[in-house]
């Protein structure tokens, strides 16, 4: 037997704000069930003897029409290729609101046919269910922790993993198509590794992201930060470190939130900080560290949050004997030797390059450096990136073996090598999220210039806040582009959810 909110009948609605705000009441309502209950298991009450059920929200779209691409040719989302039942659960209408009416309202704008809302079948997990700052878990005693699966939903794996995005999944007969990239379970399992691994609310996020896998930058990009909050005349409202410490804007007051901020006692895995603006299109970086690993981490759980665009912006080693420390390096290809998405995304995938980011990012290096474009070769280089797995590549063995590194790199004709630009970009591909890399020649150890203490500390004091601003003034260009000219037709498949 389950223990349920009241029943509540699916709506009809003609209006993205009316079915927003029905999406809103009926995840208020389940979340406030499960809350009661939990406060009450937590306080030792008596439960019933029933499983405690609440869950998700849907929306759905039943069509009797295909979409005619004639009419708008230029959008990549919106619409759904066919007729038929479309439909995805949906989570934290308050952290979505303008995402989901944005979606809501193409779909009506497009098919003409009313959006239906109601409750789905699908149980919102427990642990879900809590309010941002709720840690009531942490005073169950271990008896009481081991009874949880018991009476609440826990998390299932099963019902949120990747099929709808790498596009492996197929609806069973009589079942609905997806409307969105990701469950609503996802979404919520997303949210809770960003708390974790950034040390930051995903309220905080901004639609722009830049990754580094250098301490440098980070500390370069804090510099900037507070500089701006100084500037009364700055279009950031905010900046928000781990530990979720809110500095706001000179002139603006401390909201509510700013007190539960607090430094942590040390930073997370891969801390990350948000220079906001009031539409949520700012700059957010995160410091991945080394590795492909943490780089499909982070981009996994990011891409629920549906960005307009991340860039990395990092070292790597130049390839090249005409490269010198300090050049640019702007990747058109990826050779993909990271193999953390061999799984999800087949290496027989190519992973375009994307014009507007591409634009984008030439124009900054020649804007931030004050090289005419014309001149622009001088001090940048665009070609094939490679990323790898192996920190330590150079070590491998070169005789009698059939194939090595050096060799796999001239055949590919890379013209740098690093850990993480590959694995960005790739998943960048696979969750329909536009993707670029400007990358720094740090060193070139095929050529015997391998990073030593007093170089490597010249290098980074002239070349850090250079490359960290060409990043930043790339965001803005795209910004002031509009992001509907960033939300290419190239990264969407046949037969494409509606969602962007």
């Amino acid at each position: 037997m389950l223990h349920q909110p009241a029943f509540i009948a699916p709506t009809q609605h003609t209006d993205a704000a009316s079915a927003w705000r029905q999406v809103q009441t009926l995840y208020a309502h389940s979340v406030a069930h499960l809350r009661q209950a939990m406060q009450d298991f937590v306080a030792g009450r008596d439960v019933p003897d029933q499983r405690i059920r609440a869950c998700y929200p849907f929306v759905r779209l039943h069509t009797r029409r295909a979409f005619e691409h004639a009419q708008a040719s230029h959008l990549s989302y919106g619409f759904v290729a066919e007729a038929g039942r479309f439909e995805t659960t949906l989570t934290r209408p308050d952290l979505f609101a303008e995402y989901y009416q944005e979606q809501f309202r193409l779909l009506l704008a497009n098919h003409g046919e009313a959006l239906e809302v109601g409750l789905s079948t699908q149980p919102i997990p427990i642990h879900f269910s809590f309010a941002e700052h709720d840690h009531v878990e942490g005073h169950l005693s271990a008896e009481r922790r081991s009874l949880m699966r018991h009476v609440f939903d826990l998390p299932d794996l099963a019902a949120m993993d990747d099929g709808i995005a790498n596009g492996t999944y197929r609806a069973a007969p009589g079942e609905p198509l997806p409307l969105s990239l990701f469950t609503a379970p996802r979404v919520d399992y997303s949210l809770q590794r960003l708390r974790h691994y950034t040390g930051t609310a995903p309220e905080w996020f901004q639609n722009f992201v830049l990754f580094t896998n250098y301490q440098f930058y980070i500390d370069e990009f804090i510099r900037l930060g507070h500089a701006e909050m100084a500037n009364p005349n700055s279009e950031y409202t905010a900046f928000v470190q781990p530990g979720n410490v809110v500095t706001r804007r000179v002139g603006l007051a401390a909201e509510a939130v700013d007190a539960l901020g607090a430094a942590p006692p040390r930073l997370p895995q891969m801390p990350g900080y948000h220079l906001m603006r009031a539409d949520r299109t700012g700059i957010t970086m995160v410091n991945i560290g080394v590795g492909p690993a943490n780089a499909k981490t982070i981009t996994d759980h990011i891409a629920v949050l549906r960005p307009h665009a991340w860039l990395m912006l990092g070292h790597c080693a130049g390839l090249r004997n005409s490269q010198r420390l300090g050049d640019y390096v702007l990747a058109h290809a990826y050779v993909r030797e990271d193999h953390v998405l061999d799984e999800e995304l087949p290496l027989w995938v190519p992973i375009p390059a994307l014009a507007e980011i591409q634009l984008a990012l030439e124009a900054a290096v020649a804007e931030v450096s004050q090289v005419p474009p014309a001149e622009l070769k001088r001090i940048m280089r665009t070609g094939t990136v490679a990323s790898t797995d192996n920190r330590n590549w150079e070590l491998l063995p070169t005789h009698n073996v059939a194939s090595t590194p050096q060799q796999r790199f001239s055949q590919s004709r890379a013209v740098a090598l690093d850990m993480e630009s590959a694995t960005i970009a790739a998943n960048g591909f696979r969750f329909r999220v536009p993707y670029g890399t400007l990358l720094c020649v740090s060193d070139k150890p095929l050529h015997g210039e391998i990073k030593l203490p007093g170089m490597a500390n010249h290098f980074y004091r002239e070349r850090v806040d250079q490359h960290l601003r060409i990043g930043i003034r790339a965001i803005e260009r795209l910004r002031e582009g509009g992001v509907d000219q960033l939300h290419s037709r190239k990264l969407r498949s046949f037969a494409e959810v509606a969602f962007q």
